[in-house]
């Protein structure tokens, strides 16, 4: 079988071809905040949001007999929401630092989520398929979801680049130029959970973080300007969700699993790669 026969076997099916569009659009969106996430030291908080929207994603799941559609995209969205206001409100006046806040609502969330999932016959099924997502039941309008979803939150991006990245890099210069320093990061903990839950089915709950971390981080060891680390960010999160969608194909294996350990390879070639250049400059 030739490369050109590989490459499109798997795409002479409709419902493979929506999931690898998911996973293009899910890998770009990903990177493109998670550089964000990165820069400012929230890799913790992105692991604990993606657990917290659980709940949200189970009301959703249970309450539509199993049946994963737009619905649970939206409780999935509204349990994100929710808890990164609450994460918000609780770190307002730093009495309570932000690890703290994180802990106690993911926990909590991620519990209640748990034991709502648990009131259903099916459990075991329902929490693997929430956990670890189904790239191959993405339907039309789940697609067009997460396309919508992640327009949003590039467009966000694109006009509040400045101000996200002054946040980002130097909070005294922010506060010094008046920046609305708060509402900038409650609107910063409001993408990162509008991205994790389009994210959702593409990866599920459990694999999210690497789409949101692994790229950004892989980048930052080759970059360090924020745009620079953006692009390349958003190329290795869409080429490892396309080389992990046909490892999946023809390995047999969950397509998840396939693009995070992409994913993992691909950093640990890059740390590897900075470790010898290194080695030799300071041979020189």
């Amino acid at each position: 079988m030739d490369i050109i026969s590989l490459l499109s076997e798997p795409l002479s099916y409709a419902f493979i071809q929506r999931g690898m569009q998911a996973l293009i659009l899910v890998g770009g969106i990903s990177a493109v905040v998670g550089c964000f996430v990165v820069v400012r030291g929230m890799s913790f908080f992105g692991d604990a949001l993606s657990h917290a929207i659980l709940p949200g994603v189970a009301l959703s799941y249970t309450a539509s007999g199993g049946y994963v559609a737009s619905n649970l995209f939206l409780g999935g969205l509204g349990a994100g929401i929710v808890s990164a206001l609450v994460i918000a409100w609780l770190t307002r006046n730093e009495e309570l630092k932000e690890d703290s806040a994180i802990a106690i609502v993911f926990v909590t969330m991620f519990a209640l989520g748990i034991a709502i999932v648990s009131t259903q016959a099916s459990y075991s099924a329902d929490l693997t398929h929430i956990l670890f997502g189904s790239i191959l039941g993405i339907s039309e309008s789940d697609l067009l979801m997460v396309a919508a979803m992640g327009a949003a939150v590039l467009l966000v991006i694109l006009l509040l680049y400045k101000e996200l990245l002054i946040v980002s890099f130097d909070l005294t210069l922010a506060h010094s130029l008046r920046l609305p320093v708060e509402r900038l990061r409650i609107l910063l903990l409001l993408l990162i959970a509008v991205t994790i839950v389009a994210s959702l089915q593409a990866v599920g709950i459990a694999l999210m973080l690497a789409l949101l971390i692994t790229p950004a981080a892989t980048a930052r060891l080759l970059v360090k300007r924020l745009h620079h680390m953006i692009v390349i960010a958003s190329l290795i999160g869409v080429f490892s969700g396309v080389v992990g969608f046909y490892a999946s194909y023809y390995l047999d294996i969950p397509s998840g699993a396939c693009i995070v350990l992409t994913l993992s390879a691909i950093f640990g070639v890059a740390i590897l790669g900075q470790s010898t250049w290194a080695r030799l400059r300071d041979g020189e």
